[in-house]
């Protein structure tokens, strides 16, 4: 009797377990908008497509860092100063600066704490940014354009022959 219990409760919690899995699987690790609006209207199709500025000279801590990083005020009014200094968001831009604020830039891509997504891993790797961002340089306002599914990103790691360890993205 007690051997038919202790089978019957590794079987559920057999289940349970694959039941977690599963949800964890297809569930999106991000439900925010896809597409914010930002306090400063900024279009990648003219800096990174028009104007061909290569991702990592504004997101400068992608090489090194867990995080991509965002330019400071200070980094885009040094060539605002000189470039379109008399357009309304430049004016705005100039704004923050006058001020010593920063930009409250809306997060387009966000993961939960337990994701581990190191930036300069995947660029030592040699992944476009393209391959999660999409083609940004064709973008006036950035949408995200990766579902950011566990199944996405496994599905990414298989395709690379990177490492499919749980332990490798979950910390």
């Amino acid at each position: 009797m007690k051997k038919t219990w202790l089978i019957i409760g590794l079987v559920c919690a057999s289940g349970a377990v694959a039941a977690v899995l599963i949800v964890m699987y297809i569930l999106p690790l991000d439900v925010k908008e896809r597409s914010p609006v930002q306090p400063i209207l900024f279009s990648h199709k003219l800096h990174a497509g028009s104007n061909g500025i290569p991702c990592l000279y504004c997101h400068r801590s992608a090489p090194n860092s867990r995080v991509a990083g965002i330019p400071a005020v200070a980094d885009c009014r040094a060539c605002h100063l000189y470039i379109s200094p008399d357009s309304p968001e430049i004016k705005k831009l100039i704004g923050y600066w006058d001020r010593q604020e920063p930009i409250a830039w809306v997060r387009v891509y966000s993961l939960p704490d337990h994701v581990y997504f190191p930036h300069m891993m995947h660029i030592r790797a040699k992944i476009e940014c393209s391959a999660c961002h999409g083609e940004v340089a064709a973008m006036e306002r950035i949408t995200r354009t990766a579902s950011l599914k566990m199944g996405w990103c496994l599905g990414c790691h298989r395709q690379h022959k990177a490492s499919i360890d749980c332990w490798t993205c979950h910390i």
